[in-house]
């Protein structure tokens, strides 16, 4: 593992020191008091609505060494109890968070794939991180600490790891050029450009700008696009004498491509020239964006000169971040599809194309708000209440005030089985009236409308 020393955080942080020998060494950074561990760095991050300031000297009784603050008040006194221990007072805590990540990502000359785009960021980054982990220790995000803190801690717990995985989130320009030029990417992924956030960036195009960041902080990367994205597919091709592009896609011809497709319910199967022959491959997750992902970390996988083999084993292997098409089945024998994370256009048109694949199933969509698309709401709203339609969805069942587009438009093309509620409770109660043993219900909305607690509900019904 490679080491920080007190000093060298002075230097990149151009901290004060209040007490502290400058060799002690900082191995873990920690920005929560109530998870801190003995020998950890604390660090202050101070937001709109919280101050970590305040819990310094709780830190520091918990065992932290060192805590790195912003705006501390204390006793020369005081300090006497500290003895051992190390305060740190910067400017900025975050800018002074931003500086020891880039510092410890310098220390490290291995891989490093940052992924981003509109939608299958995690699924992406969870399937690329258990290919590459057949031949490397790999140190992949956790969850979706995919922002301008949760990158920089994620790359902060580096030990002996031989590559790392990192998920980049964004809902403005400018926020993915930070991540960017504290992680320096060797491969930078993109998965597609879709309607995510549109509200703040404007355009699809402008969202396509703003993903481009994450070449910003890489030096000659490999780039990797989903090319059947129509956007990115037009990018390429403008841009492919500049950089060094690898496409892979279902639809158009690309680098890396799925053949004999086999789409089941809960798997799908097929055969990708990685090499010289073709390799079987089979992705534990149905629906075609997993086909996409998997079809991504195999073109990760070559990159690395990962055998065919292990490529094909990281993938049957991969296991799904929760609450990202998390499927159970009931004692019942009801279904249910927990896809309630995140929400947009794209995201909404998979699972809903996904659910209809169970022909023998009665299909229940559990529909609430995309958000953040601003003067585009009504209208991708709508365009879900038509996906519902056009895959014969059996019943729509909707719960927040801009999902009542999606049941206006369903209406209007004729759909019938259609409920809308104004609270959870009450979708919860239609449900445990008329699920019945067979169904397969879908639960899907941005993650503040909390459609997972209706999950946990439903989940507990005894029919």
């Amino acid at each position: 593992m490679k080491k920080i020393t007190l000093k060298q955080i002075i230097e990149v942080t151009k901290a004060e020191k209040i007490i502290g020998n400058p060799e002690m060494i900082c191995e873990k950074f920690s920005k929560d008091t109530r998870t801190i561990e003995k020998g950890d760095t604390y660090i202050a991050i101070k937001g709109e609505k919280f101050n970590g300031n305040l819990f310094w000297k709780q830190a520091l009784e918990k065992g932290a060494d060192c805590v790195i603050v912003s705006d501390i008040q204390y006793k020369k006194e005081e300090l006497e109890q500290y003895k051992g221990k190390a305060i740190l007072k910067v400017e900025d805590t975050l800018k002074a968070l931003y500086s020891i990540a880039k510092l410890k990502r310098n220390q490290y000359s291995i891989p490093v794939i940052a992924i981003t785009g509109s939608v299958g960021k995690t699924s992406t980054k969870d399937i690329v991180a258990s290919v590459i982990s057949q031949k490397y220790k790999t140190l992949k995000t956790i969850g979706n600490n995919n922002n301008n803190i949760g990158l920089p801690f994620t790359i902060l717990g580096l030990q002996d790891e031989e590559a790392m995985v990192l998920e980049m989130g964004m809902n403005h320009f400018g926020e993915i050029s930070l991540l960017s030029q504290i992680a320096k990417p060797t491969i930078c992924v993109i998965t597609n450009i879709g309607t995510s956030h549109i509200g703040n960036l404007g355009s699809r195009e402008n969202i396509l700008k703003a993903k481009l960041e994450i070449l910003e902080g890489a030096e000659h990367p490999t780039i990797i696009i989903n090319n059947d994205n129509d956007l990115l597919h037009k990018w390429q091709a403008k841009n492919k004498s500049k950089f060094s592009i690898t496409t892979y896609g279902i639809n158009e011809p690309s680098d890396i491509e799925a053949v004999h497709i086999k789409r089941g319910e809960k798997s799908s199967e097929f055969n990708c020239k990685i090499y010289q022959d073709e390799t079987p491959i089979k992705v534990p997750v149905g629906g075609e964006h997993f086909i996409l992902n998997a079809l991504c970390a195999v073109s990760v996988g070559k990159a690395l000169n990962i055998e065919a083999g292990k490529i094909s084993k990281g993938i049957e292997q991969f296991e799904l971040t929760k609450k990202r098409m998390d499927i159970t089945e009931l004692p019942s024998g009801i279904k249910i599809i927990n896809d309630a994370y995140n929400a947009s256009l794209e995201s909404m048109q998979a699972a809903i194309k996904y659910l209809s694949q169970y022909n023998n199933n009665r299909k229940i969509a559990v529909l609430g708000d995309m958000l953040e698309l601003g003067e585009y709401s009504q209208k991708l709203h709508e365009q879900v209440g038509e996906e519902v339609y056009k895959n014969k969805i059996d019943v729509l069942i909707c719960c927040g005030e801009k999902s009542k587009d999606i049941v206006k438009k369903a209406k209007e093309l004729g759909m019938e089985k259609i409920y809308y509620f104004e609270s959870q409770e009450e979708v919860v109660k239609q449900l445990r009236q008329m699920i019945k043993q067979g169904d397969i219900i879908l639960f899907k909305a941005s993650n503040s409308m909390r459609f997972f607690d209706m999950v946990e509900e439903v989940k507990l019904c005894k029919k």
